[in-house]
């Protein structure tokens, strides 16, 4: 309390308090320039959060019992520019008269361009990014970090989406595997998603208790949308290449019936990452249904097909061989692009809500239904070479730092044959297996890794309005999800049948069924996850003249379950039936303020203390072989605050905010093949008691010169470290480890980490924009952007900073060079290069015979910077010895593999409304 104390003091010693408390009247009329028509339901906003109103039928809106001062009143509408009016309230009636609204002409970079990042950026390791929670906000600090500091992965606070929450229609949309919000689930959908309530970090929401990062409430209903067919039309060099987009809004009938149609296609042979097919198609339907003035009903169906082929993260050695668009994954077959790692998502879904709204008590219910599957295919291959073109034995690296000694003509051979055949050979696949024997299996299949998940999501919450002062919201919502993941064979590629086999231990996959598999047979691995989450919270909100305050409380159950099919004969007696369920009873409390101290000059703070139980993927060590639960797994602690002051001038609008927020008790499981000092083998890597800690400054300002040209400025500097030096367990799959040195159960306690104070890798901790905007009252405008970034940071390897790093396999007792001065060095954390970016966006729209017409460019990385967005080290190295001899040339083979940035790319988009 001591740091609000502070911060009280010194902005009542800047600013004057409220010069009097006498009351008055603020009326107003909205219109649209475009046609003279009024507009309803336009927001308007007292700024500074004193009060909120929408317009009616006629366009008119009025504010009552409003203090004398000075404010800003905001008015937003649906594709329309933001109008801010400055006021000074002194009569007892201040009447505005007849308010003119503009087309918004940069509409299309807000309706096209987060969904387009976010959908780019969407893919290994990278899903994380929080960039689809803002596409909602005007914050000028969020929309810059959303536009143009997410193509470098940056993210907000160094948050995981998952302490964001989605909903659609008041129902949560994050998922229970990872805890992330799926956006391909409604990809491709702009026209329909547009309609969002937005709130950030710890602020309270009125649909739910949100998380640390914020919520996003998306209605989809008709009524919210504005009426008309639209079409568009895209083309770009990013993900994908194309994209047409149709939707249809119908007016409200007499009857109170609205309906909204809308569809889109995107496709690519390749993207700007060399061989990353890209296929989607979207369908939504919506029928609402205003049965009087209080309720409502609305049924939606939506489907989004998304199939994407997949790109890979690269050492430096092979990006200084091929360059960054470089993508191993994929090879021709018979003259077309084959990508051996696509991912495929499709899980249509079904709402069905209904509303009650009366002046005091509004109340929201939903039911949501969701079925379908997430596939990721990949080559398996055994007894034979690795087809991954990348392989280390086949760079150069390989034969300099081979054991017996550098190999310079080898290497230089390796070289050649690498750039000349950089990708993957479909025809050697096959050649092999068909040179095979009678009889013999395959040595090379194709295979999906296939999660098909059921869903069924109940909400209902309410808003009641107890007086002019309190305010109460509720809500309960409960989830249940059934996952059955399994592997199936897509294609044996010329082979007769697979063996489903280990090959590393030579063990059967399933003792109660036969091992010969062929094609769209299950294998591997056969089993579902069941889990029930249920939620309610409570929400107190106060408004008492110059202040605000607000305290919520959520209580939650998850219950999770694992059910095996395959009887594994590595884990002959856990792998196969039901496990025990694992249940986590969980607490959150927050709570803040906000003080007015003028009708432009606003401080809040906020304060958040909550448990939050692991995701389901870091509960089951292995949950593809056995029901092993984590050892010791607790809830994740979170205990968060913030401090923030708002600056509301007619010209110049701003934001300056500080944070600290501490997580404790995490659990994180790996999977990878190590050389230990401990043994080699493909491991299950479990850290616990893990924390870590963000904390930082984030400043957003915009200044606008004239009624034509807006400068704005942002800055983001944060630290983001772990706080803690984590337990560490190892959990072999095989018996190729040193059977003295693991327990019963196959688990290898490392003891703890020294990763404390380490940076994180959540993305550039440091980034600085500044921004010139030009819209020309002819309807054209124009934006350009230069950005900096970095402090940025690829992923650590925990386990080589364990005791076990130290230890000679072959011994058994420490390397004798391995000092812990000689360890630091091998082992420091380097930063990623940091990098500057310019973007530019611009545009022009047409009113033709009551059609508009709206273009929009978007270039990103004008000059074509080339940049890491992130990246990890591998832990394949696991000792001393092997990871500094393999450092001793320079160029290591197992260096730390880098996600390279886009270059210079494009957007294009063409829409027609009628």
């Amino acid at each position: 309390m001591t740091h609000i104390s502070w911060f009280l003091l010194f902005f009542l010693s800047i600013f004057s308090t409220l010069k009097g408390q006498d009351k008055t009247k603020i009326t107003g009329s909205i219109y649209s320039q475009l046609n003279n028509e009024t507009i309803e339901k336009a927001l308007v906003t007292i700024e500074g959060d004193i009060a909120t109103t929408t317009s009616d039928t006629k366009g008119f809106f009025s504010f009552k019992a409003i203090p004398r001062g000075n404010y800003i009143i905001a008015i937003n509408y649906l594709d329309y520019v933001e109008k801010r009016i400055p006021v000074t309230v002194t009569e007892t009636v201040l009447e505005l008269g007849s308010i003119y609204l503009q087309k918004d002409i940069a509409l299309e970079k807000q309706n096209n361009l987060i969904t387009l990042s976010d959908t780019e950026l969407l893919d290994d390791g990278s899903s994380a990014n929080a960039l689809g929670l803002l596409q909602s906000t005007r914050d000028i600090f969020l929309t810059r970090a959303a536009f143009d500091f997410g193509q470098a992965f940056f993210r907000v606070r160094g948050y995981d989406s998952q302490y964001g929450e989605i909903m659609l229609n008041g129902i949560a949309m994050n998922k229970s595997y990872d805890g992330r919000p799926q956006w391909n689930n409604w990809g491709g959908l702009n026209d329909v998603i547009r309609n969002q309530e937005f709130t950030n970090g710890l602020s309270p929401s009125n649909f739910t208790f949100g998380g640390i990062l914020g919520n996003t409430n998306i209605d989809l209903r008709p009524s919210g949308l504005r009426p008309g067919l639209r079409l568009s039309s895209s083309a770009s060099n990013r993900t994908y290449t194309s994209r047409l987009m149709a939707t249809y809004t119908s007016e409200v009938s007499t009857s109170g019936l609205a309906y909204t149609l809308s569809g889109s296609r995107r496709w690519a042979k390749e993207g700007y990452m060399k061989g990353t097919v890209y296929d989607a198609f979207s369908l939504y339907g919506m029928l609402e249904y205003e049965i009087n003035n209080e309720h409502s009903i609305s049924l939606a169906t939506l489907t989004a097909s998304n199939r994407r082929g997949r790109s890979s993260a690269m050492t430096e050695e092979v990006f200084e061989l091929v360059g960054n668009r470089y993508n191993p994954y994929w090879g021709k077959q018979d003259g077309e692009i084959r990508n051996s790692r696509e991912r495929h998502i499709s899980e249509p879904m079904a709402l069905f809500n209904y509303y009650y709204t009366t002046k005091r008590v509004n109340v929201t219910a939903g039911f949501a239904y969701q079925s379908g599957k997430y596939t990721k295919s990949r080559v398996r291959y055994y007894n034979a070479p690795n087809p991954d073109p990348t392989y280390y034995r086949y760079l150069p690296s390989y034969h300099i730092n081979s054991s017996i000694g550098a190999n310079f003509l080898s290497a230089n051979e390796a070289k050649d044959s690498f750039i000349k055949n950089p990708q993957w050979n479909w025809q050697q696949l096959y050649d092999a297996n068909r040179n095979t024997a009678v009889e013999t299996p395959a040595a090379y299949i194709l295979y999906d890794d296939i999660t098909k998940d059921t869903q069924l999501t109940a909400n209902i919450s309410g808003n009641i309005e107890i007086n002019k002062h309190l305010k109460l919201d509720v809500g309960v919502s409960q989830k249940h999800l059934n996952s059955e993941n399994y592997a199936s064979i897509v294609d044996l590629l010329g082979a007769d049948f697979h063996e489903d086999i280990d090959s590393f231990s030579d063990t059967r996959n399933d003792l109660n069924s036969t091992s010969k598999k062929g094609e769209g047979d299950t294998f591997n691995y056969k089993y579902q996850f069941n889990g029930v989450q249920t939620q309610t919270f409570a929400q107190l909100q106060l408004d008492y003249n110059a202040w605000k305050g607000f305290v919520a409380v959520r209580y939650e159950t998850d219950t999770y379950g694992r059910e095996g099919f395959y009887k594994n004969e590595r884990f002959i007696e856990n792998s196969l039936g039901r496990s025990s369920d694992v249940t986590f009873d969980n607490i959150g409390v927050k709570g803040g303020f906000t003080h007015r101290i003028t009708g432009r000059h606003w401080i809040t703070g906020h304060a958040a203390r909550l448990n939050k139980a692991p995701t389901l993927q870091n509960i089951f060590i292995n949950p593809r072989e056995s029901n092993a639960v984590v050892p010791n797994l607790q809830s994740e602690t979170i205990s968060s605050l913030d401090i923030n002051y708002f600056l509301r001038l007619p010209k110049l609008t701003g934001r300056l905010s500080g944070f600290h927020t501490r997580f404790q008790n995490i659990t994180d499981v790996n999977f990878f093949f190590v050389d230990a000092g401990v043994g080699s083998d493909f491991v299950q890597e479990v850290l616990t008691d893990l924390d870590k800690l963000h904390m930082g400054v984030e400043l957003g300002l915009g200044y606008q010169i004239s009624a034509s040209v807006k400068l704005s400025f942002v800055a983001a500097v944060g630290k983001y470290s772990y706080a803690s030096n984590p337990d560490v367990t190892i959990n072999f799959d095989t018996a190729s480890a040193e059977e003295e040195l693991i327990d019963v159960s196959g688990f290898k306690e490392l003891g703890s980490a020294a990763i404390k104070d380490m940076k994180l890798a959540q993305g550039p901790q440091k980034a600085l924009a500044f921004g010139v905007e030009y819209r020309d009252p002819k309807y054209w405008w124009l934006g350009v952007t230069a950005n900096y970034l970095g402090n940025n940071y690829a992923n650590i390897s925990t386990i080589t900073r364990t005791d076990s790093f130290y230890l000679d396999p072959d011994t058994g007792v420490n390397f004798p060079e391995a000092t812990k001065e000689n360890v630091t060095e091998l082992l420091a954390q380097k930063p990623l290069d940091n990098f500057y970016l310019l973007n530019m966006v611009g545009g022009k729209s047409w009113l033709k015979k009551g059609k508009y017409i709206g273009l929009f460019v978007s270039v990103n990385n004008l000059f074509d910077t080339t940049f890491r967005t992130g990246g990890y080290e591998q832990s394949r190295k696991g000792n001393y010895r092997q990871l500094k001899q393999d450092n001793a040339s320079g160029s290591p083979s197992f260096a730390p593999k880098y996600w390279y940035g886009y270059g210079r790319t494009y957007f294009l988009n063409l829409a027609i409304s009628f």
